[in-house]
């Protein structure tokens, strides 16, 4: 079992930062893959990045560049840096684990980015 709990979540202006915090837990090194999703309303949730064990990411292509996953093995937290932030990306973030047997989602952290 896994619990993930997210934080950092907020009002901020287009241009700016927000830096999101998943705090699991448990180990996540022995969490096969951890990752960030978003969904704005009437939108399908999208993949924002991914972390593997091995440290290994992945990202959204127009996310490239502007936001970046990370983690810290002994806070048992994975990070989502966010910058130059607009409009678009107001959404509700969500973590989500992926062990070999189940998979844990967070309960979200709305960000709303104004213009």
């Amino acid at each position: 079992q896994v619990q993930l709990v997210e934080s950092g979540g907020g009002l901020v202006q287009a241009g700016g930062s927000l830096r999101l915090s998943c705090a699991a837990s448990r180990i996540i090194f022995s969490i096969d893959r951890m990752a960030w999703y978003r969904q704005a309303p009437g939108k399908q949730r999208e993949l924002v990045a991914s972390i593997r064990s091995g440290g290994l990411t992945n990202y959204a292509d127009s996310l490239k560049g502007r936001f970046t996953i990370s983690r810290d093995n002994a806070k048992n937290t994975v990070y989502l840096q966010m910058n130059s932030l607009k409009p678009e990306d107001t959404a509700v973030y969500y973590c989500k684990a992926t062990t070999s047997i189940n998979i844990y989602w967070g309960q979200g952290t709305q960000v709303t980015v104004s213009s």
